[in-house]
């Protein structure tokens, strides 16, 4: 590309070629002048060099400026040539890590070889629903705006996939098509999305195979079409394949592979499954190991695990284990075919046979279920029609192995017709028509190789006739676009590659010569090529084909692309595709059903639209017999059906709307992000890019807005006071030919002002100059005020000083004044002060004195009222004691006379006794077995007694045998003692008598043994205190060490408390999401309930009664699990039709199934009435409904327990009571016969007592022991047929029923009304009117009256209405924030209330006062629990689909500063595809989204949950994570769009961050987390506005970036772009010093680029006893209508 001559002017960057680096960059040393013959250059590496220029027009590429440079859209660039979009990509590629670029409507990738986090459902999450013009290139982008024009325009799209092998075609695919199924889910009931990408890996198994160019390389071309219904999901699929390279199947060059599937099944062959297979390793099959030892195995890949991926493939596909296995019988059978060994024999080799002990051969015809005689023998031999015989005609040894290797690649292009057929069939939609489809073409890009034969010729065709309609597509878009702005255009020249298709196909073309040789009996390549010579060379010379120099058999086409030689050897061979029919009729006559259909013989001319470009039967040559010589005639080339196919290709093509992706391979080493600039532009140039640009750069290639051209050059043009567009554009035209002189240089339409290449960098040179001579203007302005400024600050210093000099003289003579008046102030307070005080202590003394006289009379006068008090007191008692001593004489004699009456009744009380004992003894018989029992436990209590007190006596006689020898210690020490002090007194009385010798002798031993014993004493004290430093050192140790451990454990404590809490999050975290997944699944399974209702229905069935669906409905999975299946509602009693014989189950209805039951479900039937059914019923026992089990051996023993513990307990309590009182009776005869303990009665009596309440305790116990260890056999023999009748107690406790009042009655023929006006038809106006929790407390109170009144089948037939009408109710609302808030704030209520009465959590009642429910109703409390969860999700989901659409618009796109984004426009052009976006007019047409909006639908969800009064936990958890969503979403949306990464934009970012923070902290939101989660945005729009230079600069976005990941802070700082000249791009080794930085803070964390916006926090609800609850409390509007409800 040529730019203006101006300005090539010095320091300009131009391009030059390099041989090696194909372009490098360079500046002009010195300005050019026409007519110079030589420009001098300087080239990046400093060296100097002339550049030849014969004219302008030879003069070097200009290079963009750097304010361009990494632009991901190559049409933006000012100069548009080969190296500039050369040097972008590898800025891109190598600088940033960008793969992906926009050339106009082409997305450039190129091929990281690495594994990038660029692919996962956060970035999905993204890329959904934005515009492509907004976002960063990505596949995903151009996936999006593939689907978002499908819905929009309901017009087919289709996205073309090529590139060169390993370039990334299929991966590139494969991703497009799984976004496809993220965003467009199956709205069918089968996952259509699910087999869709379950394709992929059957299609890469069969189709794919290692090449020296790519370790995965797809040897066969694919189109898939994706088929969308009305509401944009998936509905359908259907694959097309072109040309598979079944050559591949018996031969590989080196280093080179097979497919991929004959190398998973040998190295899965010790599977049990596989043994049947009899194959071994790859390197032993000749079709297997041609490519050496070295290419058997993919580094990276797992060929196991490859084929259990494919396998769950084809079962995901409904391809059943069978069929899968004679799928792999085939495929091994084909391995053992090219084991065969075939020998030649006769002369000269023409016979050939196999031997009859071949192994190879027997396993391949065990496998297909061949004939093996027959096989081996029609291997070797053919039939040929003679004259109208037939012979049989041996083959040579070469001729064998060739029919051998067609056979092979015959039956294995069979078997992937019939594995795409297949496919096809699974993928097709069911029911209804696909509306639009959008097809993904993964095809083989242009191929030239050292020899090139008939597969790249047929690949290059189909590339030539793909870059002819990609050249007329560009064409067409470039010249709608100047119709659509009004421009005068003249037709723009482009290469059109016609000629050259016309030379493959057109008539006597070398497809048709091919052909035609293919026809002749004796045809050859020689004969072919010298046809090719003399009609394309001499006859009529065509530009596009040549002849090689060197070779007779070969020739040499010029693609668009390159010069490509092909060698003609194998031509005619692999076009005719030619296989036997006598092998093919031997595997027609298979036992396999698989095998037999493989090979049906198929109608002549077979058929046009097959995907396999090289099939055999219907699509090869097939040699006949006799009398099928007209099929010969009427057989299809493989080139034929080649170009068929591709013309219906193309046709499919050109009814869509095409969106193109060209895969770039960087280099041939398979290296992580290393670039070849050589291999880079062959690949450009083969692909079209640099046509595009080409096409592109022939008319306007640069494009602006009227406005955008004005905010751009506003110092150029002049004028002020412009407001509007019609202004705007008409100062545009008036002033841009002052500018531009060249009227052809430029050009005006509509909307968009067109420039020609290099004028936009005329401009900014324009631009600069005037900025310039503006700033020589504002420079000198600005010094002369700086001047001025300088000269008033001096003048004004002066001043200053002057007048603080004065002042400071005034304030010293005002100071020594005031000293003056001080002083004299002074003595005046001083004497003042000495006066007071004199004053103040004489009248203190005199008080003093008047105290203490009037204290000493008022003792004086309370020491006589004293003593008079306590005479008074001493006559009082005395009185009082005569009084006392008169009563007890009379109360002696009344006791008296009521001992002798009360002795009376005590003896006939002893009768009735002694009757009662024996009827405890007979109850002792009745329970012989449990006293046996209670014996031998009493038995062995008392030998442990025994034990316990020998031990005790033993213990007590060594203490006191010790203290006894101690006694004896003492009293000898005592007595040497005296002794010793008898000595000493003798001593001292006789001082002057001289002891004896002996005496002395004896005094002198015991003193050598005293001083021995001291010294003995003093070496044992010695060593017990150095024991004891010891001690107590070895105690600070062990202290310490304890004190260390003690840490240790606190912390490993505290770190486990943490991970518990987080795997505790995690779990909650999971319940949930499988509690959702459940919603889903439920919903999913009402919907095929009420279709399949409808079928019935449709049929002649009747539709079962509302309320009985209602009821059977399951409320959640816990409860669904415990809910009897009856053949009729489960809430009403059933009675069986006759009282002697129990109903059976008729043979229909047994083999009749609910759609609501579970599969492990069996339905129970009414029984008649057992005895124990009986007994429960009279003792006031409901069974649950897993008791009602009729044969159950659990259901009769936990029955029996119930009962039997029930009737004891009331036997116990009766006989308690009675116990008691007779006691209370007893007590005081006992105290009256106390004093006289030679009565024999009372003190029989008193024994009496003592027993009875022993025989209670007994009982207690047995009662206790038998509630644990009764069994059924045991508890039935003891309680018998007597326990069917009740006791009759008058004196048991009365029901607690009686004692809870305020309560509200719900008849049972009331319970469906009361559900459905309280729950299901409640409207909206008057549910938000009624008090927060009303529903749930009238419910409760019902339940409770029911479960009081012993109605427990009621209880809870009421609870489960209740759940499943507030599940129905969710169903009815679902997108009503309101509603679902009520409904939470009751499911939550009933829960608490449950549990707070509920008898199985009695720990947590709030009272004592509280009456616990005797209904277990703990299934029902987890169902609620369930629903409150599925409320929380349901209001969560909502309010997150409101806000999904406005978060990107309101948070990043809206301007809440006004006029800060319009400070500068980035130079540079749109992305868009042509000219204007359809849906800018979408969007304009309403208002745009701002930061109001999505304040205003959190201000609803917070209106709605604060009018429930829920607790603020739960409103805390809603927000965080909500909070979380916009945060994430925002941040993503920032991370993948380069627009909004510019300082104006962050700053405007956060000031919508910061209205966000600031409604939160509002309303006392931030303590659940919420405003912390947006701290990972504001650190990123922060990023955004801070400075981004020096090393300090560095340390201070990392040390303040804690809450960014490594690559979110690379990406943030990749995709900074200046919006103004004012703000400079980050640099590179900027950069690297970051990277460098957060390389030592990341350590070992995990790579994050965007967040996971589903990520979904677990919600926790607080349990809030509630207040005790009254029905008189209640205000029920009278809007309820449930007036039939009773008081109680």
């Amino acid at each position: 590309m040529i730019g203006t001559v101006e300005l090539y002017t010095k320091g300009a960057s131009v391009w030059v070629p390099d041989p090696d680096e194909v372009w490098v960059s360079a500046k002009l040393l010195q300005d050019y002048s026409p007519g110079d013959k030589n420009v001098l250059l300087q080239i990046n590496d400093g060296r100097e060099v002339l550049y030849p220029v014969a004219s302008p027009a030879g003069l070097p590429p200009l290079g963009n400026p750097d304010i361009l440079e990494g632009e991901n859209d190559l049409t933006a660039l000012s100069f548009l040539h080969e190296p500039a979009v050369l040097h972008n990509l590898r800025v891109r590629f190598l600088d940033y890590s960008s793969i992906y670029t926009y050339c106009g409507i082409v997305l450039v990738a190129l091929n990281p070889y690495d594994q990038l986090p660029i692919y996962g459902e956060e970035v999905i999450d993204a890329y959904s629903g934005q515009d492509m013009a907004d976002m960063e290139p990505h596949i995903f982008s151009v996936a999006e705006e593939a689907y978002r024009t499908m819905t929009r325009e309901e017009k087919n799209q289709s996205i073309i996939i090529s590139g060169e092998s390993g370039a990334g075609k299929t991966v590139s695919a494969k991703f497009t098509m799984r976004y496809f199924a993220v965003v467009g889910g199956a709205a069918q009931q089968t996952s259509v999305e699910e087999r869709v990408l379950a394709s992929n890996p059957i299609m890469e198994s069969f189709g794919n195979a290692k090449t020296t160019r790519n370790n995965n390389s797809s040897r066969f071309g694919k189109y898939i079409e994706i088929g969308f219904g009305r509401k944009g999901d998936i509905i359908g699929a259907n694959m097309k394949t072109y040309l598979l390279e079944k050559s591949r199947v018996v031969f590989q060059s080196s280093q080179e592979r097979n497919y991929h599937i004959f190398y998973q099944l040998c190295s899965s062959r010790n599977l049990p499954e596989m043994r049947v297979l009899q194959l071994d390793a790859a390197e032993t099959f000749h079709y297997t190991n041609q490519g050496g030892r070295d290419s058997l195995q993919i580094p990276g890949t797992d060929d196991i695990m490859d084929l259990e991926h494919t396998r769950n493939a084809l079962t995901i596909l409904g391809v059943l284990p069978e069929q899968q296995m004679e799928l792999f019988r085939i495929l091994a059978a084909v391995l053992h075919l090219g084991n065969v060994h075939i020998q030649a024999s006769g002369r000269g080799g023409d016979r050939s046979y196999i031997d009859r002990e071949d192994r190879s051969l027997g396993v391949f015809s065990n496998l297909l279920g061949v004939e093996r005689t027959q096989m081996a023998h029609w291997l070797c031999h053919h039939k040929l029609a003679v004259g109208g015989e037939m012979l049989v005609k041996p083959m040579s040894g070469q001729q064998a192995l060739e029919a051998r290797d067609a056979l092979a690649k015959h039956v294995y292009g069979q078997l992937f017709m019939w594995t795409v057929t297949r496919l096809n069939s699974a993928l097709r939609a069911q029911g209804q028509r696909p509306k639009a489809f959008i097809g993904v073409l993964d095809i083989y890009g242009f191929e030239t190789f050292e020899k090139n034969s008939f597969e790249q010729f047929c690949i290059n065709y189909a590339n030539e006739k793909l870059q002819q309609q990609f050249n007329r597509h560009v064409f067409q878009l470039e010249q709608e676009e100047y119709v659509r702005e009004e421009l005068p255009w003249s037709r723009i020249e482009f290469s059109d590659n016609q000629p050259c298709i016309a030379l493959i196909e057109g008539q006597l073309g070398v497809l048709d010569l091919l052909d035609e040789e293919c026809r002749m009996p004796k045809g050859s390549e020689e004969n072919w090529a010298r046809k090719l010579y003399d009609q394309h060379q001499s006859n009529k010379p065509s530009p596009h084909f040549r002849k090689p120099r060197m070779s007779n058999s070969a020739f040499i086409i010029l693609h668009f692309a390159d010069m490509v030689q092909y060698e003609c050897d194998g031509f005619l061979e692999k076009n005719r595709d030619t296989v036997f029919e006598e092998p093919i009729n031997v595997l027609r006559a298979s036992q396999s059903e698989l095998v037999a259909e493989l090979f049906q013989q198929a109608p002549a001319g077979g058929n046009l639209s097959l995907s396999a470009g090289k099939s055999s039967i219907p699509n090869g040559s097939l040699c006949s017999g006799p009398g099928k010589r007209a099929h010969r005639e009427h057989k299809l080339t493989v080139s034929f059906q080649f170009r068929q196919s591709l013309q219906l290709l193309m046709e499919a093509l050109n009814s869509t709307t095409p969106h193109y992706v060209r895969c770039i391979k960087p280099n041939d080493l398979k290296e992580p992000f290393v670039f070849d600039p050589k291999r880079a532009v062959q690949q450009l140039r083969a692909c079209g890019v640099l046509e595009t640009i080409r096409i592109s750069a022939a008319g306007f290639p640069s494009r602006w807005t009227y406005a955008e051209f004005y905010s751009r050059y506003r110092v150029l043009l002049g004028g002020s006071g412009v407001r509007n567009q019609e202004q705007i554009q008409a100062l545009c035209q008036l002033a841009l030919p002052q500018l531009i002189p060249d009227p052809e240089q430029y050009c005006f339409g509509k909307t968009k002002v067109f420039f020609r290449a290099g004028q936009v960098a005329l401009l900014e040179r324009l631009r600069a100059e005037r900025l310039r001579a503006a700033g020589v203007i504002i420079q000198s302005w600005v010094k002369g005020w700086l001047g001025r400024r300088r000269y008033h600050k001096t003048r004004w210093a002066t001043l200053t000083i002057q007048r603080y000099t004065r002042g400071a003289l005034a304030r010293r003579l005002a100071d020594m004044l005031r000293y003056t008046k001080a002083a004299v102030v002074i003595q005046k307070t001083y004497r003042m002060v000495a006066i007071r005080q004199m004053f103040l202590t004489i009248r203190k003394a005199t008080v003093t004195i008047q105290a203490f006289t009037r204290g000493t009379l008022a003792r004086r006068q309370h020491r006589l009222a004293v003593v008079e008090r306590a005479a008074v007191l001493l006559q009082s008692a005395v009185r009082g004691w005569l009084a006392r001593q008169a009563f007890r004489r009379v109360r002696a004699a009344v006791v008296l006379v009521q001992c002798c009456v009360r002795r009376k009744a005590a003896r006939r009380e002893l009768l009735r006794r002694k009757a009662e004992a024996r009827s405890v003894e007979k109850f002792r018989e009745l329970n012989k077995g449990m006293e046996v029992k209670l014996m031998q436990l009493q038995l062995r209590a008392d030998h442990q007694a025994r034990e316990s007190e020998a031990l005790r006596e033993t213990l007590l006689a060594e203490r006191k045998a010790h203290s006894n020898e101690l006694s004896a210690l003492r009293g000898a020490l005592l007595k040497l003692e005296n002794q010793l002090r008898t000595q000493l007194q003798t001593q001292q009385a006789r001082p002057t008598s001289v002891a004896s010798e002996k005496e002395m002798e004896e005094r002198r031993k015991a003193e050598e043994r005293a001083g021995q014993e001291i010294l003995r004493l003093t070496q044992e004290l010695q060593a017990l205190q150095a024991e004891r430093n010891s001690l107590r050192k070895e105690k600070e140790d062990l202290s310490a060490r304890f004190l260390a451990q003690e840490k240790a454990q606190e912390k490993c404590a505290a770190q486990q408390d943490k991970t518990l809490t987080a795997e505790l999050d995690e779990e909650r975290r999971k319940y949930q999401g499988l509690l959702r997944e459940f919603t889903r699944l439920e919903q999913r399974y009402d919907n095929l309930r009420e279709m399949s209702m409808l079928t019935e229905h449709s049929r002649g069935h009747r539709r079962t009664d509302s309320n009985q669906s209602l009821v059977l409905d399951p409320p959640s999975p816990s409860v669904s699990l415990k809910l009897p299946c009856f053949p009729g509602p489960p809430t009403s009693p059933v009675t069986p039709p006759f009282s002697g014989c129990p109903v059976f189950p008729s043979d229909e209805e047994a083999k009749r199934v609910s759609v609501t039951s579970l599969t492990h479900e069996r339905r129970t039937w009414p029984d008649v009435d057992s005895p124990m059914d009986r007994l429960i019923k009279n003792m006031g026992l409901v069974k649950d409904a897993a008791e009602k089990m009729t044969g159950e051996d659990l259901g009769h023993a936990y029955d029996a327990v119930r009962v039997a513990n029930k009737f004891l307990e009331a036997q116990l309590r009766s006989q308690r009571s009675q116990e008691e009182a007779d006691l209370e009776a007893r007590r005081p005869h006992a105290e009256l016969t106390s004093s006289d303990p030679s009565s024999a009665d009372q003190q029989y009596l008193l024994e009496l007592v003592e027993a009875r309440e022993q025989e209670v305790c007994r009982m207690r116990r047995e009662l206790k022991e038998l509630r644990h260890t009764v069994t059924l056999r045991r508890l039935l023999a003891l309680t018998g047929p007597e326990l069917v009748q009740p006791p009759v107690d008058s004196s048991a406790p009365q029901a607690k029923e009686g004692t809870v009042t305020g309560l509200l009655e719900c008849r049972k023929r009331d319970e469906a009304k009361l559900i459905k006006t309280l729950i299901t038809d409640v409207r909206v106006d008057v549910g938000l009117s009624l008090p927060p929790g009303l529903a749930a407390k009238v419910l409760f109170l019902c339940v409770r009256q029911a479960d009081g009144s012993g109605d427990k089948a009621r209880a809870r037939s009421l609870c489960a209405a209740t759940v499943t009408a507030i599940k129905g109710a969710l169903k009815k609302h679902c997108n009503d924030v309101d509603m679902t808030a009520m409904w939470l704030k009751n499911s939550c209520l009933l829960t608490d209330l449950l549990t707070q009465h509920s008898t199985r959590q009695e720990g947590i009642l709030g009272t004592e006062d509280l009456v616990p429910l005797t209904t277990d109703l703990s299934d029902f409390i987890r169902a609620l629990s369930d629903l409150c969860i599925q409320s929380y999700q349901q209001l969560l989901s909502v309010t997150e689909s409101r806000l999904q659409p406005i978060i990107v618009p309101s948070m990043l796109e809206s301007e809440m500063i006004p006029g800060l984004s319009a400070s500068g426009v980035k130079l540079g052009g749109s992305r868009k595809r042509t000219g204007s976006d359809p849906r800018a007019g979408e969007r304009g047409a309403g208002e745009a989204p701002s930061m109001a909006a999505v304040l205003r639908v959190l201000g609803a969800l917070h209106m709605a949950l604060s009018r429930q009064a829920l607790p603020p936990t739960v409103t805390e958890q809603a927000f965080r994570q909500l909070t979380h969503l916009l945060s994430a979403s925002a941040l993503n949306s920032l991370l993948l769009r380069k627009d909004m990464c510019s300082w104006s934009r962050g700053l405007q970012i956060r000031y919508n961050v910061s209205l966000l923070e600031e409604w939160l902290r509002s309303r006392e939101l931030q303590a659940g987390g919420a405003v912390a989660l947006l701290e990972p945005l504001i650190q990123a729009t922060q990023l955004l506005q801070v400075g981004k230079k020096t090393e300090a600069d560095a340390q201070a976005l990392v040390h303040s970036c804690n809450a960014l990941s490594t690559q979110q802070i690379v990406k943030i700082l990749t995709l900074y772009t200046p919006h103004s000249d004012l703000e400079e791009r980050v640099t590179l080794n900027f950069i690297r010093v970051v990277q460098g930085l957060l390389k030592e803070r990341s350590g070992n964390q995990a790579p994050q680029l965007l967040l996971d916006v589903r990520r979904v926090f677990p919600v926790t609800f607080p349990y809030l006893p509630p207040s005790p609850i009254r029905a008189d409390q209640l205000d029920i509007p009278d809007s309820l209508k449930i007036s039939f409800l009773r008081r109680t």
